[in-house]
């Protein structure tokens, strides 16, 4: 009786906390365009001011969802949101993600391996991919597999054994960790190809009577959608089974798979086939570039777009709608999960590069703005925004620090200074323990309020999609 009281009063005290700052949020302030003009001047003076009682009342639904969208940040904590907010909305603008009506924290610490008692504190992507994923915290590395290498089912596969159609969207390569987590089980992130398998999974190699790769384990999932890069890791050799011999893109196309390499390829993609989107062979290319932060620091500067980025890359926003196009079907008394990843606001905070990170976040904004609009003409959709761990670049004062540190101009023509102070330059930058962002609107959306951990956002996909 004494847990149960004491469950319920950290509940009461969450959802207090959750409330407040919810209440303290102000509306509906986002401006329409990269320059801040003088609509800013009426977005400060209106800043937190009325009453929203009756709008967080009406924001709270209970019941199911018919479908599910999660966006998931890479790196994205709560500095890195804010700098690209600054950057590109101005320090009284709002982006989409900003919208969302019921907002809390989640902690994300992972565990050590084979000691599922005693924790980590700082995580990386496998790990806490698979804590949302399947409900269980594992050791850093692990792609959906317990603290002891034991497989454990994915929200992703249960969905598809009840039959929800399923996607699963990123801007890294398709085996990297938060796409994997959703299809494969692999006791170290590493094994995205047979070859890296072969080598560094002997438990999972199919030689070895295991499942495979991620890469062929990820086509034997069959995600309706699977939109991404890694192009590489599915020309590698199949090593037994089935295929042996033939590449994984060869059996995914025998799994049925129409394969797309171009925005073109994929705006004409039709319904009624599984589309594994190919875009580039690795990681695909982030949209900005501007100067590292280095010792001293930098002269201030606006970010450019990369030149490098083909013209035939899809937007991370194009895939996002076209995954909400194929997945959305109201044919069929069935809906549809899928996972939407920014994955290189991560790789860019790693590196420094604040150009790169911003523009990451931006991008992924859009397409957040892509899944909420889907949302207003579809009611029956929870729409979740989070991240899998915070990152380690930090907004400071422009004056020396012991840190690695760049300035930008931002839309408001003032200048912004980012700090890094994890790593010396050419290295890579830290995660960090601390707990992040998650905020919804829709049904189920309200169990995201106050503070939750990383695991607790499974039941709530479960529990939304009436997953058994």
């Amino acid at each position: 009786m004494a847990s149960l009281f004491a469950g319920r009063r950290r509940w009461l005290v969450a959802g207090a906390l959750g409330a407040a700052l919810i209440a303290a949020a102000p509306v509906a302030l986002a401006t329409n365009g990269s320059d801040s003009g003088s609509g800013d001047a009426d977005a400060r003076s209106s800043a937190g001011t009325g009453d929203r009682t009756a709008d967080v009342r009406a924001a709270i639904q209970g019941g199911h969802a018919r479908n599910v969208i999660l966006f998931l940040g890479d790196g994205m904590g709560q500095s890195e949101i804010t700098s690209a907010r600054n950057y590109e909305r101005g320090a009284a603008g709002r982006l989409a993600m900003d919208e969302l009506p019921l907002t809390g924290d989640y902690t994300t610490y992972a565990v050590e391996q084979n000691n599922p008692g005693k924790p980590n504190y700082v995580t990386d992507s496998a790990a806490s991919g698979t804590g949302w994923a399947t409900g269980t915290k594992t050791y850093n590395g692990a792609i959906s597999v317990d603290a002891y290498g034991n497989d454990v089912p994915t929200i992703l596969e249960i969905a598809k054994r009840n039959g929800l159609r399923t996607g699963d969207v990123t801007t890294a390569e398709v085996q990297d960790a938060t796409p994997a987590v959703l299809g494969a089980h692999v006791v170290n992130r590493d094994c995205k190809g047979p070859v890296e398998t072969t080598a560094k999974c002997a438990k999972n190699a199919k030689e070895n009577g295991g499942l495979g790769s991620i890469a062929e384990q990820l086509v034997q999932t069959r995600p309706d959608v699977l939109l991404g890069g890694g192009a590489k890791y599915f020309n590698q050799q199949v090593t037994a089974g089935k295929f042996q011999g033939k590449t994984v893109l060869d059996q995914a196309k025998a799994a049925g798979y129409s394969v797309v390499n171009t925005a073109a390829d994929l705006a004409a993609a039709k319904k009624g086939k599984p589309v594994l989107g190919l875009f580039a062979d690795g990681n695909m290319p982030v949209n900005w570039t501007g100067p590292a932060a280095v010792h001293g620091g930098t002269a201030p500067a606006r970010c450019t777009p990369n030149a490098k980025v083909p013209a035939t890359q899809p937007k991370l926003v194009d895939q996002t709608r076209k995954a909400l196009e194929l997945l959305d079907d109201r044919r069929s008394d069935k809906g549809f999960f899928l996972q939407v990843e920014g994955a290189s606001i991560d790789k860019q905070d790693h590196a420094a590069d604040p150009c790169g990170q911003i523009g990451e976040t931006i991008d992924f904004d859009a397409a957040i703005a892509a899944g909420t609009a889907f949302a207003r003409s579809h009611p029956d959709t929870l729409v979740l925004v989070t991240a899998d761990h915070g990152h380690s670049s930090q907004i400071v004062e422009p004056t020396a620090t012991p840190g690695l540190t760049a300035t930008l101009i931002t839309n408001e023509g003032a200048n912004m200074t980012l700090a890094y102070g994890t790593a010396e330059a050419g290295g890579s930058q830290s995660h960090t323990g601390t707990q992040v962002r998650i905020a919804g609107l829709g049904p189920q959306a309200a169990n995201i309020v106050g503070l939750t951990n990383q695991t607790d956002l499974f039941g709530t996909l479960k529990r939304a999609l009436k997953l058994r």
